[in-house]
């Protein structure tokens, strides 16, 4: 009986890990496809990217060659040092059966000639092993586009608003009315979120109207100056 195969498992978290903190640091690890990735099974590519596994199953983008195409980390394993990409060897080319021996004649005086001893029939060779189809690749899949964050900010007493699709800014952040953030805020269902929102407005609402009456106290006193000067002039 064969020998059951093992199979080969895939990138574990901690791999997968250690291949993050490496492109971090600038380095593309190299991996190994695995019997799961089809035709390309045992080929040696460059992990130049990691994507938002939650968007797809395959996240671990690859370079092979000149493609660069995406795969899961059941796909793939880490490369043991030193391997490069396997090729299959050529099957050795049959040996030719050895002539059989010519027997040697002298004449000295007419002999009769003996008949040829029959030519022992060769065992018939075992058929060969037929070959393996190699499982069709995938067709790679298409990347979505990056995903759009908008940001809504308080600080410094001012409200901003700023758009990011991916690493590419959109829109810097920029001022709008507190008005105009309540009402974004207003479309977010999110516990405790307006009530913050109405924390902070009330803050801002007493701290305008403790200006507002030190300003009218100020005014008061400039009217009550103003009115001095005019009775004695």
């Amino acid at each position: 009986m064969a020998a059951a195969r093992t199979a080969v498992r895939g990138l574990t978290d901690d791999e997968v890990q250690t291949i993050r903190d490496g492109l971090a640091a600038g380095r593309r690890p190299r991996v190994m496809f695995t019997e799961s990735a089809g035709q390309i099974a045992g080929q040696v590519g460059q992990v130049i990217a990691l994507t938002d596994p939650a968007e797809s199953d395959e996240w671990v983008v690859v370079r092979f060659g000149r493609d660069e195409l995406p795969f899961s980390p059941g796909d793939l394993q880490v490369a043991p040092k030193g391997a490069a990409a396997r090729k299959a060897a050529p099957a050795p080319a049959p040996e030719a059966p050895p002539a059989p021996p010519q027997p040697e004649f002298v004449i000295d005086k007419p002999l009769p000639v003996a008949a040829p001893a029959p030519r022992p029939t060769p065992e018939a060779a075992p058929p060969a092993p037929a070959p393996r189809k190699a499982a069709p690749a995938r067709p790679a899949k298409a990347k979505g586009p990056a995903g759009l964050t908008v940001t809504l900010a308080y600080a410094d007493g001012e409200w901003t608003v700023a758009a990011n699709q991916g690493a590419k800014a959109l829109a810097k952040p920029y001022v709008i009315r507190p008005a105009e953030a309540l009402r974004m805020v207003s479309l977010v269902d999110v516990p405790g979120v307006q009530e913050a929102v109405e924390q902070i407005m009330s803050v801002e609402r007493a701290e305008a109207e403790q200006q507002a009456q030190r300003l009218r106290a100020e005014l008061a006193e400039i009217e009550a100056r103003l009115a001095e000067l005019r009775d004695a002039g």
